[in-house]
C-alpha cells in the first residue's frame, strides 16, 4: 500500500481543512494517509509562538502581520528560517524515517522550507508536493528542491513562473476542498426562500468581530433579507450577537446566528451571496458553489492579495467601507444581472477536479520515484 505523509500546521484552519480533505480522498483510493502537525508535535515553542502569534496579529494588529508578511516575502529572508526549524526539522526527519512514507505533501508554506532542505541535504530523497493555499505565491513556498507545486488557478501558476519556478512542475489543479461542495443539496427547494435575498456572513474559522459591524449594517437594510452568521470558533462573538438579537424581532429580517459547523456546504446552497473575509479555502468552497463573494475585510497580506485577484476576475465585490455594505446589497437586489455575471466568471476559474488530479499527479510522483530507483 502506497503511503502519504500530509505535513500541516494550525495557522488559521484552512491548511488543515486542505490536508483533511486530501486526506478523505486518497484514502478512499486505497492509500495509507497520516496528517501530521509538524509544529505542534516537534515544538511547542514554535508552535504557540506562530499559531498564537498569527491569530494575535490577524485579529489585533493586522497591519503589523501585513508589514511581516511583505518583510517575510524575500528569499534571503526565508534561507533564514532552517537557523530557526533546525530542532524541528532534526524531529521531522526522525518521525519521516519511521513513517517510511512514498510521498510527502505540505498544506503550509513552512513545510517546504523545513523538506526541501532534508532533500538539499541528501537525507531524504521522497518527492514533495507544495499546496498553495491562497490565490497569489508568498517566497516560502518557492524552493528549487520541491518536485511538484499545486496552485490555485492559472493565474498563479504565471505568478510562480515569474518568481523562477518551472513552468513544468507547477499544476493549476485548485485548492484542495472537501468534494461535498461540488454537490448541490437536493432538499435545496425546501430551504431557499425566494421571498428574502439569502446571505451567508462568515469570517474563517477564527470569526472576527468585523462581523458584528457588518451584520449591525445589514440589519438597517429595508430589503427582505435571510442571513446566516457563522461565527466559527469565536465563542464569545457568537454569544455577543445572540445576546443582542435572540430576543428582538426585526422587520424584514430572518436571522440565524451559528458557531462552527459542519454544515456550511449545504447552507451555501440556499445563498444568493456570502460576504466573509478572503482566506484561500473559505474563497474556493464559494467558487465550488458558484457563490459571488463580498469582501468587507480582509488581512493585510496574502487576503488583500486574494482580494486583488477576486475583483479583477470579476467573481467578488471589495467593500472598503462597512458603511457602504448595503448600497452593494442593494444594487445586487435590484441588478440580477450582475450577480448572473459574477456566477458565469466563477465558473470560468473554478476547479471541480482538485483533488481528483492531485491523486493522479501523487500516483505519477510516486511510480515515477519507483521506476528510478
Amino acid at each position: 500500500m502506497k503511503k502519504i505523509l500530509i505535513l500541516t500546521t494550525s495557522t488559521g484552519q484552512g491548511h488543515n481543512q486542505a490536508a483533511n480533505s486530501l486526506k478523505e480522498v486518497f484514502n478512499s483510493r486505497g492509500f495509507d494517509v497520516e496528517t501530521y502537525d509538524f509544529l505542534k508535535s516537534n515544538s511547542t515553542f514554535l508552535n504557540s509562538t506562530i499559531t498564537k502569534g498569527y491569530e494575535f496579529l490577524a485579529s489585533t494588529i493586522p497591519d503589523l502581520y501585513g508589514f511581516l508578511y511583505k518583510v517575510t516575502d524575500k528569499k534571503y529572508t526565508n534561507t533564514l528560517l532552517k537557523y530557526v526549524f533546525w530542532n524541528t526539522e532534526k524531529k521531522l526527519y526522525n518521525y519521516i524515517l519511521d513513517a517510511k512514507p512514498d510521498l510527502i505533501i505540505g498544506t503550509h508554506p513552512l513545510s517546504v522550507n523545513i523538506v526541501t532542505h532534508l532533500k538539499r541535504k541528501n537525507l531524504i530523497n521522497i518527492p514533495f508536493i507544495s499546496i498553495i493555499t491562497d490565490f497569489m505565491v508568498h517566497y516560502s513556498y518557492i524552493d528549487k528542491y520541491t518536485d511538484s507545486y499545486i496552485t490555485a488557478n492559472e493565474y498563479t501558476k504565471e505568478y510562480l513562473y515569474a518568481r523562477g519556478i518551472d513552468k513544468d512542475i507547477i499544476y493549476p489543479y485548485g485548492i484542495p476542498i472537501n468534494p461535498i461542495f461540488y454537490d448541490k443539496d437536493i432538499n435545496i427547494l425546501e430551504t431557499k426562500d425566494s421571498e428574502y435575498f439569502n446571505i451567508l456572513l462568515m469570517g474563517g474559522s477564527m470569526g472576527l468581530d468585523g462581523i458584528s459591524h457588518v451584520l449591525k449594517e445589514l440589519i438597517k437594510n429595508k430589503n427582505k433579507l435571510r442571513i446566516t452568521v457563522i461565527c466559527g470558533n469565536n465563542t464569545h462573538l457568537k454569544s455577543k450577537l445572540l445576546s443582542e438579537y435572540s430576543s428582538k424581532s426585526i422587520p424584514n429580517k430572518k436571522l440565524h446566528i451559528l458557531g462552527f459547523t459542519k454544515d456550511v456546504s449545504s447552507i451555501m446552497d440556499y445563498c444568493d451571496l456570502v460576504i466573509s473575509k478572503p482566506g484561500g479555502l473559505t474563497v474556493t468552497e464559494s467558487l465550488a458553489k458558484q457563490l459571488p463573494i463580498m469582501i468587507p475585510f480582509a488581512i493585510p497580506g496574502q487576503e488583500v492579495q486574494n482580494t486583488s485577484f477576486l475583483t479583477k476576475a470579476g467573481c467578488a465585490l471589495y467593500v472598503k467601507n462597512i458603511r457602504d455594505i448595503n448600497s452593494n446589497i442593494n444594487l445586487l437586489i435590484e441588478n440580477p444581472d450582475i450577480l448572473n455575471s459574477m456566477k458565469d466568471n466563477i465558473s470560468k476559474i473554478k476547479k471541480p477536479q482538485s483533488i481528483e488530479n492531485i491523486c493522479s499527479l501523487s500516483e505519477k510522483l510516486i511510480d515515477n520515484k519507483n521506476t528510478r530507483n
